[in-house]
Order: structure tokens, then sequence, then C-alpha cells
């Protein structure tokens, strides 16, 4: 049963290092409602490449972000994704997909939209959110921030098995590319806007760490900030 109060925990990180996973599984054993943001902005991606519409085009990208419906809902599996009252859990894992939700998601009126959403769900805390800027801009007072770190070769290995576990292509080496542009850009967003690490938060290396290893970690530090096991 999903607790109605609790404390805020925003996981972060860069593409692959485990925080999907690990936030879905942490929420789970607190009994607190898991927000992955990341699959809010692959849903207006998705919507965008729908449209034909360009990742690269803001105003274009911010309109749609507007007009659309997202719905997360509780699923065995951690969360259902809704477009538009669509079941869009598996097409917005796509890599077409994550390479455009990249690009929309930098633009700042797809954020703005994203953003307001996103702090609704979470004013009643007891939620685990994950994604980009969670611990910056969507709940910079949370109670609990964690920032999870992996080297690309190890995210690119784990990105190829999560596409090969539900049977899409899984060209390694062209993941790992992927993943280094995706750093590339992150890295000159960071410069532009201050970071999107929080200062206050917890690092967490995920290279060497089992699933298991990572949840146990976070719940670790989140009994510490006051939440209950």
């Amino acid at each position: 049963m999903t607790k109605q109060r609790g404390i805020v925990i925003a996981i972060d990180g860069p593409a692959g290092s485990g925080k999907s996973t690990t936030a879905r599984d942490t929420a789970r054993r607190l009994g607190y409602t898991y927000l992955d943001t990341g699959a809010m902005y692959r849903a207006v991606a998705l919507a965008v490449l729908n449209e034909g519409g360009s990742p690269d085009d803001a105003e274009g990208s911010a309109r749609i972000a507007s007009q659309v419906r997202i719905g997360l809902q509780p699923s065995p599996e951690g969360q259902r994704t809704l477009l538009n009252g669509e079941d869009v859990s598996a097409a917005i894992r796509a890599n077409e997909v994550s390479g455009y939700a990249s690009r929309v998601s930098v633009h700042p009126g797809v954020r703005e939209v994203l953003v307001a959403m996103q702090q609704e769900i979470g004013l009643q805390g007891g939620i685990v959110a994950e994604g980009r800027d969670t611990g910056t801009v969507v709940f910079p007072g949370a109670e609990l921030k964690v920032f999870m770190m992996a080297d690309a070769t190890s995210r690119a290995r784990r990105r190829a098995q999560d596409l090969a576990a539900r049977g899409d292509l899984a060209d390694e080496a062209a993941i790992l590319k992927e993943l280094e542009e995706r750093d590339a850009r992150d890295e000159a967003t960071q410069e532009r806007t201050g970071g999107w690490r929080a200062a206050d938060a917890v690092e967490v290396d995920t290279t060497r760490l089992t699933i298991e290893g990572q949840v146990d970690r976070v719940v670790e530090l989140a009994v510490e900030r006051g939440a209950e096991v």
C-alpha cells in the first residue's frame, strides 16, 4: 500500500546508470510512489515523433508538450506510461524515441510544462522521483538526493541487455556511441545552466553494484533521513 506521507527521494544521473530500476525497486520496498520523470519526456518525444516534428524545434515541442495528456499508473512492473490514454510504456523505450527525448528535453518550454506536472504529483510526499534535474529543479527541497554514476562502457552494456530482454535490437557499440554523445550534451548543458547535479546529492557509483546493492544503499540513506521501512 502506498503511504500518503513520507519523504521525497530524488534520484538523478546519466543514462544507463541504473537509476530507473533502482528508483522503482526502492519505491516498492518503501511503499512509496514511483515517479519516472524521464518517461514523461519520452512520452513528449514520442508525440513529437508521431506528429512528424523535429526534436530540435523548441517552440513546436513545447506546444506538443502543453497539449498532450500524460498519465503514470502503478503496475506490477513499476509504472505504466499513458499518452493521451494509450499505454506507450514499451514504445517510449525504443532507441529512436530515446534519441528524440534527449533533444526534446533541453527546451525550456517543454521542461516548464513537465516540471509543473511532476511537482503537482509530489505534493503529498512519499515518492521516489527519478530523472533529469529532480534534485535541482523539480524537488530542490527533497530530503534525500542521490546521484548515480557508472562508467560509459558499463552503462552501454546494461542498456543493450535491457533492450535485448524486450526483444529489441541491441548494438552495444552504437549504444555506447550514443551515450557518449548524450554525456557530451549533458556536460554542455551543465556549463550553460549551472549543472543538473544537486550540490547536496549523495553520489552512488553503480559500476560494480548489483541492482539489489544499489537499492540497499538508497534505502539505507532514506532511513537515515526519516523514511520508515
